[in-house]
């Protein structure tokens, strides 16, 4: 066995929602545990007190963070390396909502830094499953201010000026920092982010738990971290080249492709200066790379990181097609 680095799966590390099901164990492969509703899988976090670590090969047990000291840029991108550090810069999630998630709003980097020390919060979901009729809140439904927003908020009308969107397999939103959003029930998504746990809740549809208590709002920090614009379409519009990388989300923080292939594909990652990630949102997928001591199969749910120093990949399908959301910075 050689020492080199290799493609990276994690230990998912689970969270409890109140509006979570079980979808995240029954068709993502989950382990559920004693979990009554997941809610979310942080498949790849550097956040800190939910730092992942590696599940598989020789460095298994490792922790990100560990083996970006270790590795640098090799691991993650000279450019990324130089940049972060040690933190790891994205954070990537498995969602499922059963009920609705609060109307919320995440700073940008500016408020963030100056409030919390923390990075802001851009982020994009690509929707993997949903029911139909299932619906999410990408934006605001009209033109807005903050003059106008307060009023609506204080006279409990919140729900009028936010845009319901179907939110059908294969959609894909884009939420930069600033955005008010919310995800309906009946919808498992992937979600793609920068690393940050930072949420102004500013809505839970007058929800309590078990103990008759409601979760704690940000009303006023939401206020002046809410970016007021408006826009007429929020759904991203695509096109999907087959066998081939088709841009979905391109920003500042990350860049986000689908390939959607039936054949084997060769992937050249030469002038890439960054790790990649995939996300598994269909079929079985084999991983091969020269010097590779053996391929790394990766299954619908499933998420690896390729190390940056990885530069020639072939992805096998092996159910007859296969979809991986392709991440990098």
């Amino acid at each position: 066995m050689n020492d080199r680095l290799y493609p990276l799966k994690f230990k998912p590390i689970l969270k409890e929602k109140i509006w979570g099901g079980n979808k995240l164990s029954t068709v993502l492969n989950k382990p559920q545990g004693s979990m009554q509703n997941i809610g979310e899988s942080w498949e790849l976090s550097g956040v800190e007190g939910d730092v992942s670590v590696v599940s598989n090969g020789f460095l298994q047990d490792n922790t990100i963070e560990e083996l970006i000291e270790v590795y640098m840029g090799d691991l993650v991108g000279d450019a990324v390396f130089s940049k972060f550090g040690t933190e790891f810069p994205l954070l990537f999630k498995f969602i499922e909502a059963s009920d609705n998630l609060s109307i919320q709003v995440h700073p940008n980097d500016e408020v963030a830094m100056e409030r919390h020390n923390s990075f802001g919060k851009t982020e994009m979901w690509y929707i993997v499953e949903s029911e139909p009729g299932a619906k999410l809140v990408p934006g605001f439904n009209c033109p807005m201010d903050k003059q106008k927003y307060l009023e609506f908020f204080n006279n409990g009308a919140l729900r009028d000026i936010v845009k319901w969107e179907d939110a059908r397999p294969g959609d894909v939103f884009f939420i930069p920092a600033g955005r008010i959003h919310s995800i309906g029930p009946n919808i498992l998504l992937a979600e793609v982010q920068q690393s940050s746990d930072i949420t102004y809740r500013i809505y839970d549809w007058d929800r309590v738990d078990a103990n008759g208590k409601s979760r704690e709002l940000h009303t006023d920090w939401a206020v002046d971290a809410i970016d007021y614009s408006f826009s007429k379409e929020y759904r991203k519009s695509y096109s999907v080249n087959k066998n081939k990388s088709s841009n979905l989300v391109e920003c500042q923080y990350f860049t986000t492709n689908l390939l959607d292939f039936d054949k084997n594909i060769d992937i050249d990652y030469g002038r890439l200066d960054s790790f990649v990630v995939y996300m598994a949102v269909e079929g079985r997928t084999l991983i091969c790379a020269p010097g590779l001591d053996e391929p790394v199969e990766l299954v619908k749910g499933e998420t690896v990181l390729i190390p940056a120093e990885m530069k020639e990949i072939e992805l096998k399908p092996l159910d007859g097609e296969s979809k991986l959301l392709e991440i990098y910075i």
